[in-house]
């Protein structure tokens, strides 16, 4: 093809490179190059090239190649292979460096690295420049042979990379460039190199104090992994010197004493007091007791987390944060990521929040096993590039000790590098030897360097060993006998790295022992002071008082209807050229009517209207999860889209008086993931009304681990305050059983201490005032979660929309009493109690001439706490009650019964019976044939509204 006319010699011989290079991986060259090949296919064989011949505009004959010709072609076929060469050790030098510090692992097949695979000799390299082989090649490499002898040391040393799988071609020439160019180890001064092997000596030295004076204690010890202080150390130290504000980490319990000691300068007496007894004594229950006050109860010290602010640069401090973490290893690692975006972003001003990915970098320490066998891994690293999600760029560390507990590598992950699974989302990887400290620190700086250039994130995989067992308890050589023969004999990389120091005349061996007496001694110290006095971190001494409290009573919740017309056409003033979809423009236009006499307000409209009265108020919200913008019922609509242009608008961003953000997100398909984030965001940002919303409710069981054990009890194990409230769509429809239930059940059973709110709403006017309440309590002590069962079909049901007047006079009412119902006290005999979705099934019953005078219907709209005084008060003005009858639509063994039957009992007069109505018990939450569901539902109503003592035959 003519395209090809202008390329002979070693420009042909280069084009061929890229096409084969074009052939393994399209992504992987130039978008001209793809263009080029994909239009003409591959370029011609030199030898047709060069034999070709074309006369004047006829057509082509065949000519003897000439011995310059054959010469030529001989020379580019070896330009082609050293450009392979190239390739070659560029992607797959990581599989001959020098990353197993015990040399467990055969080393890999080298011949892909040697020039006689490729047809070269090295007299072959060495007869060409230097340039022609690596483009950037330095000054001082003066030959092809000199050049690939510096690749292979760039790419199989200290450092093993692994960029091919980012597709980015600015990011990837950074990544190469800085690998060849700037090279490992890094150039650390004298000083540097001191300081490096005291801070090592420090970590070796807490750990063997810790073995000799606790012995038989665990404490998920660091040997092995020692690097990773002082790699923790260098980020907080450049955070700093950049003025960034904060450093939030989080990481599973290998290292985390010695992480708190020395990154986040928790008093080593702290720390040994905790081997003794509890951190504060103050919180300790009584004897004879069970009690800790306020509901704290604490956690285990290789769980707790810490802040601790450092003095940075002349631009301030920086705080640094390691997260609470249960064992539940990685799920720690979407709260990280929520804290640091709550970090970045400044809530005060209408529209989306502003963001400065600067103000914070996110560290996750994960564990190889974890890394590769959690799933959650997946969910956080799928976060980092989208836009309601995105902290900047997070800097990852797999502390790699090559076991799992007691399971090796081969039973653990089906990959080869336990950092594989980061491939999938373009992240540079560096894996490097936890025994030598300098190319860790390179790697780290690297690591730190592309965060700032490109806010992504970045992997490093530190390659170490575990020196004991799992816990310091358990016995390794039993599993993993020839992993340990090895770790015995292996000298600590304190010890590797101050030798070497040694021999290159950096220190000698009388300042290393003075260096490791000096840690003896301030360990020493420590310890006897904790024997003579008790030692508090200070960072936990008030733990205990950060119990909930009750909610101020006072709180209005009610808005004048003057505000709420007003709130209302501000958000259907259409921005100029901006066309809103017809359909739905005319439903959003109709909700003007719902403030005239004779309207009504539905659940959609009341959200609005909350989210409208606290943005006026100065309270930021940031509302996520999947399908969110529209809401799954088409119902909320907080996003417009033009269906001309695609553009798209916010209403609540046009509120004229807002003080604060509102915030939206689409989520992805993630509930771990997504709700751990809000979750983090929500702690992080106590000022902001933070709400995830589940697409059904059942899907919420996917996040179990994070309500489990951070929403329920965070509280109580680390005075970790959050006010999130989680929407979890629930109701019977014959939706069948994954879209019915939100277990509600199990939310009842974690519920203690105060320590969320568990609500089940059958008004709209209910839902606006509890968000509002939610709002008031944010940033306060009083603050918790809140748990909603929200509506499904109820959403647009008539019964379910409220007047005006509830919402300008009202205020939340824990228990709602069905109108028309008990109106004659001294004739009632039977009292309904029930929650949610059945109440409108029984309210629609009643208004279709199935009353019963002899009963009255109560509504629990908060579950938890129970309101037990307002029921009580209601079954006191009831004489004759011959029965109390707990209604629900869920089956026995779920739902609310188990949790109300205590307090519907003691609810009982004596002499009353006390009875359930509803599904049978079932494992599965709800049937899957619409008729089926159909029958149980009519007969539930049925027997609720049956006169007293009537049997239950279900």
């Amino acid at each position: 093809a003519d395209a090809w006319r202008s390329y002979a010699g070693p420009n042909l011989g280069y084009i061929w490179e890229k096409y084969e290079q074009y052939e393994q991986d399209p992504k992987s060259v130039e978008p001209e190059y793809r263009e080029l090949f994909k239009q003409y296919g591959p370029p011609p064989a030199e030898e047709a090239a060069d034999h070709i011949r074309y006369e004047a505009g006829t057509t082509a004959r065949e000519v003897p190649p000439s011995p310059k010709a054959a010469e030529g072609e001989a020379a580019i076929r070896r330009a082609i292979a050293a450009g392979k060469l190239v390739w070659q050790i560029r992607a797959y030098g990581h599989l001959d460096a020098d990353l197993d510090p015990l040399r467990l692992e055969p080393r890999a097949d080298t011949g892909l690295f040697e020039p006689e695979s490729y047809g070269l000799t090295r007299g072959d390299l060495a007869a060409m420049p230097a340039a022609s082989v690596w483009e950037e090649a330095p000054p001082d490499v003066r030959n092809g042979a000199e050049a690939i002898a510096r690749l292979k040391e760039a790419y199989t040393q200290c450092i093993a990379y692994e960029f091919a799988q980012v597709h980015d071609r600015e990011e990837r020439n950074w990544l190469v460039r800085r690998a060849e160019i700037e090279g490992c180890p890094p150039k650390l001064e004298a000083d540097e190199r001191r300081s490096l092997l005291g801070r090592l000596i420090q970590v070796e030295e807490f750990e063997r104090f810790l073995h000799r004076t606790f012995a038989g204690q665990k404490r998920f010890s660091i040997e092995g992994l020692d690097m990773l202080v002082p790699m923790l150390d260098d980020i907080v130290r450049r955070a700093a010197e950049a003025g960034t504000g904060h450093v939030i980490m989080g990481m599973a319990h290998r290292g985390r004493l010695n992480v708190l000691a020395h990154v986040l300068g928790k008093p080593y007496g702290a720390i040994f007091s905790e081997f003794h007894h509890s951190p504060n004594k103050d919180l300790v229950p009584s004897e004879g007791s069970m009690g800790i006050n306020v509901g704290w109860t604490g956690d285990v010290k290789y769980h707790l987390g810490r802040r601790y602010e450092l003095q940075g640069s002349e631009s301030g401090k920086v705080r640094i944060t390691l997260a609470d973490n249960p064992s539940h290893l990685e799920f720690v690692n979407p709260l990280v990521e929520g804290f640091a975006r709550a970090a970045q972003e400044t809530r005060a001003k209408a529209g989306y929040p502003e963001r400065d990915g600067a103000r914070a970098v996110p560290v996750l320490i994960h564990g190889d096993a974890a890394f590769a066998g959690e799933g959650i891994v997946a969910e956080t690293l799928n976060l980092g590039s989208l836009r309601g999600y995105s902290s900047g760029g997070t800097i990852h560390i797999i502390a790699n000790n090559g076991v799992g507990f007691t399971t090796d590598t081969k039973d653990a992950r089906s990959t080869r590098y336990a950092s594989d699974l980061a491939k999938g989302y373009e992240i540079p990887i560096l894996h490097v030897n936890a025994d030598n400290p300098e190319a860790c620190m390179a790697a780290v700086r690297m690591a730190l360097d592309y965060r700032s250039r490109f806010q992504k994130d970045f992997l490093i995989d530190l390659v170490g060993y575990r020196r004991f067992g799992h816990n310091e308890m358990d016995d390794p050589d039993a599993t993993q006998p020839l992993m340990y023969l090895k770790v015995k004999e292996h000298p600590t990389a304190a010890a590797l790295y101050g030798e070497a120091l040694i021999r290159q005349g950096f220190t000698d061996r009388k300042t290393v022992e003075r260096v490791r007496d000096e840690s003896r001694g301030k360990l020493q110290q420590a310890y006897e002071t904790v024997k003579q006095h008790e030692t508090v971190d200070p960072a936990q001494a008030n733990a205990g008082q950060a119990g909930a409290e009750g909610v101020n009573g006072g709180i209005r919740t009610a808005v004048p209807l003057e505000r709420l017309k007003r709130l209302t056409s501000e958000m259907l003033d259409w921005p100029e050229g901006f066309t809103a979809y017809p359909k739905l423009k005319r439903i959003l236009e109709r909700r003007t009517e719902a403030w005239k006499e004779g309207g009504a307000a539905d659940w959609a409209l009341a959200e609005t209207m909350a989210f409208a009265t606290m943005l006026e108020d100065g309270v930021p919200i940031r509302l996520s999860g999947q399908d969110a913008e529209r809401g799954t019922f088409a119902h909320r609509h907080l996003i417009l889209h033009d269906p001309q242009s695609g553009a798209t608008d916010c209403p609540l961003h046009r509120i004229t008086r807002a003080r604060a953000s509102f915030a939206v997100y689409n989520s992805p398909l993630s509930e771990a993931g997504v709700l751990g984030f809000d979750y983090g965001y929500s702690v992080l940002a106590p000022e902001a009304l933070v709400i995830w919303e589940a697409q059904y409710g059942d899907f919420a069981n996917a996040a179990q681990v994070i309500f489990d054990q951070f929403i329920a009890a965070g509280r109580a194990k680390w005075s970790q305050r959050s006010g999130l409230v989680i929407l979890l769509p629930h109701g019977y429809e014959g939706q069948g059983p994954e879209h019915s239930s939100a277990r509600l059940e199990r939310f009842l059973q974690l519920a203690a201490d105060d320590n969320w709110a568990v609500a089940n709403l059958t008004r709209s006017s209910q839902y606006f005032h509890l968000l509002r309440r939610q709002a008031a309590t944010a940033n306060t002590n009083a603050v918790k979660p809140l748990v909603l069962m929200a509506p499904k079909s109820l959403i647009r049901h008539p019964r379910v929309a409220s007047p005006a007047l509830e919402f300008t006079d009202g205020a939340f009412r824990p228990v709602w009493e069905q109108p028309g119902t008990g109106e004659d006290a001294a004739n009632v005999r039977r009292l309904i109690v029930c929650s949610g979705k059945i109440a409108i099934d029984l309210e629609d019953a009643l208004a279709h001439g199935e009353a019963n005078e002899a009963l009255h219907i109560v509504r629990v709209e908060r579950l938890y706490p129970f309101p037990e005084q307002e029921l009580s008060d209601i079954a006191a003005r009831y004489p004759k009650l011959e029965e109390l009858v707990w209604v629900q639509e869920e089956p026995r063994n779920m739902g609310a019964w188990f949790y109300a039957e205590p307090y519907v009992r003691a609810l009982a007069p004596e002499g009353a019976a006390v009875r359930y109505i509803g599904r049978p018990e079932r494992s599965s939450p709800a049937s899957g044939y619409q008729h089926v569901h159909g029958y149980e539902q009519h007969f539930i109503v049925r027997e609720a509204l049956k006169p007293a003592q009537t049997e239950n035959r279900m």
